[in-house]
C-alpha cells in the first residue's frame, strides 16, 4: 500500500488506486444507490435520496479528513465502487464499509481495497478497534467479512437504524500489512 498523505488521500495497492470520492462518480454511484443492490443499506433510494446520501460520502471527507475511497483500477479512472472508514456522528463505533458494483463484483476487488482500508484505519487513523455492520441477508459482504478476518460479535452496540444488523469486529493488522 502505498501513496497517502494528507495532500494526496490516495491509497494503492498492487492492481487498484483508492481516492477520495469527486463529483464524476456520481452517475454511477446513483444508479447504485436506486437500484436492488442498495437493498442492504436502507435502500433502494430515490433520486434525491441517492444524491444525498453519495453527497453525504464526500462530506464525510470534508468534516473528518477521511472517508469511503472510491475505487478504481489503476489502469482506468471509472469508480468500481466505495470501500473504506465510514463513521457517522451516531454511530457507536467505527466501521470499514464497502459498497461495490456489478461488474466489480466476483473479482477480489472489495477485498484488496478492504484490506488497504483497515490497514490505513488502525496504521495511519489510529483506529483501536474496527467493525462492519452487515444486514444478516447480505451473505456477499458477510463472506467478505469473514475472509478478511472479521468475526462476529453479537456483544457489540448496534447503530441506529431502522433495521438491527450484524456486527462483524476486524482483527488489527499484523506487521507487514496482512489482518
Amino acid at each position: 500500500m502505498t501513496g497517502f498523505s494528507p495532500s494526496n488521500p490516495t491509497l494503492e495497492t498492487e492492481r487498484l488506486i483508492l481516492r477520495k470520492p469527486a463529483g464524476r462518480d456520481t452517475d454511477a454511484m446513483l444508479q447504485l444507490f436506486q437500484s436492488d443492490r442498495a437493498v442492504h443499506i436502507g435502500g433502494p433510494y430515490s433520486l434525491g435520496r441517492a444524491w444525498r446520501h453519495f453527497a453525504s460520502e464526500i462530506g464525510h471527507w470534508d468534516i473528518l479528513g477521511f472517508g469511503m475511497w472510491a475505487v478504481t483500477a489503476k489502469d482506468d479512472d471509472q469508480i468500481l465502487g466505495m470501500v473504506g472508514p465510514w463513521c457517522p456522528a451516531d454511530w457507536p463505533e467505527n466501521e470499514i464499509g464497502w459498497l461495490v458494483l456489478p461488474e466489480a463484483e466476483g473479482k477480489g476487488i472489495a477485498f484488496d481495497a478492504a484490506q488497504a482500508a483497515i490497514l490505513h484505519a488502525f496504521d495511519v487513523l489510529g483506529w483501536e478497534t474496527a467493525v462492519s455492520y452487515i444486514d444478516a441477508d447480505n451473505a456477499r459482504s458477510i463472506a467478505l467479512a469473514e475472509r478478511l478476518g472479521a468475526t462476529l460479535d453479537p456483544d457489540a452496540p448496534q447503530p441506529k437504524i431502522d433495521t438491527p444488523c450484524l456486527v462483524y469486529r476486524h482483527p488489527r493488522p499484523i506487521a507487514g500489512g496482512a489482518a
